[in-house]
């Protein structure tokens, strides 16, 4: 219990601490020197991922701004609390998963199945947005924008549904970890473009002051246009899913990645 003991203790873990950092370099040696080199022949699949969270990310940063922008247009604080029932189908999701999970076509394969529908509908909805939306918003029309934009969170989180299970067979196992990591900056992505980004440009005066070189009364895009533009990225995006890339089994990992029998502890 003395100082030279604790001193001892203090050596004795410094040891055992460089041993493992020299057992963790040996290990990247053996496996890989970066992340980045982990993710080989993962790379177009992280990136498909990140998008497809990334347009789900678009329908949710809208619908945080509309409470804002009918606000500007005189809507009440009761209106704009029925319009925030629209993020309710991403709390109850659970309830239809079961039901994305077992009712699919083995032809189409079990997450195209759904993701392709849902996202065409999306898509249909949003590319003729401006038909109806940027009216219901000038008329105040919380009832039409609130189940608009209820649908609208309805397709994406069947969407994410079938994403994130596709997740699991898109990647191969030593890279699994990182469908969570493209949920969280796909989704944040998403969210800052169609809600930051918007709000700015639908800003008279950001866009006057930063812009334009002559002042006008109104942004330079419309919640419908705004929408519009996206819903033809979403059309994109759904073609490319169903014409280059099918559903595969899921990826085995390669013995010479897996390395978890050289650290087995001894019997």
């Amino acid at each position: 219990g003395g100082p030279c003991e604790r001193g001892g203790w203090g050596i004795r873990e410094g040891m055992v601490t460089g041993d493992a950092e020299e057992d963790d370099k040996e290990r990247k040696q053996r496996t890989g020197t970066s992340a980045w080199q982990d993710l080989r022949g993962d790379h177009a699949n992280v990136a498909l991922l990140l998008l497809l969270y990334t347009l789900q990310g678009i329908p949710m940063g809208l619908a945080a701004s509309v409470p804002l922008l009918l606000q500007e247009r005189g809507a009440s604080y009761a209106q704009q609390s029925v319009f925030s029932f629209v993020s309710w189908p991403f709390s109850l999701k659970l309830c239809w998963a079961p039901i994305v999970d077992s009712i699919y076509s083995e032809r189409i394969g079990r997450r195209r199945s759904w993701l392709i529908p849902v996202q065409l509908i999306c898509a249909a909805m949003m590319i003729l947005s401006p038909a109806y939306v940027n009216a219901m918003l000038e008329r105040v029309e919380v009832g039409g924008l609130t189940a608009c934009f209820f649908a609208l969170y309805l397709l994406m989180a069947t969407q994410d549904i079938a994403v994130d299970g596709w997740a699991l067979t898109m990647l191969s196992r030593r890279n699994v970890g990182y469908a969570s990591t493209c949920n969280s900056i796909g989704q944040t992505l998403g969210y800052m473009i169609s809600f930051v980004l918007f709000m700015a440009i639908n800003s008279p005066e950001f866009c006057n002051q930063y812009l334009r070189a002559s002042p006008q009364n109104t942004g330079m895009v419309s919640l419908g246009g705004f929408m519009s533009l996206f819903g033809w990225v979403f059309l994109g995006t759904t073609v490319y899913v169903a014409l280059f890339k099918p559903e595969g089994t899921p990826r085995p990992l390669q013995a010479e990645d897996d390395t978890r029998g050289e650290y087995a502890p001894p019997a």
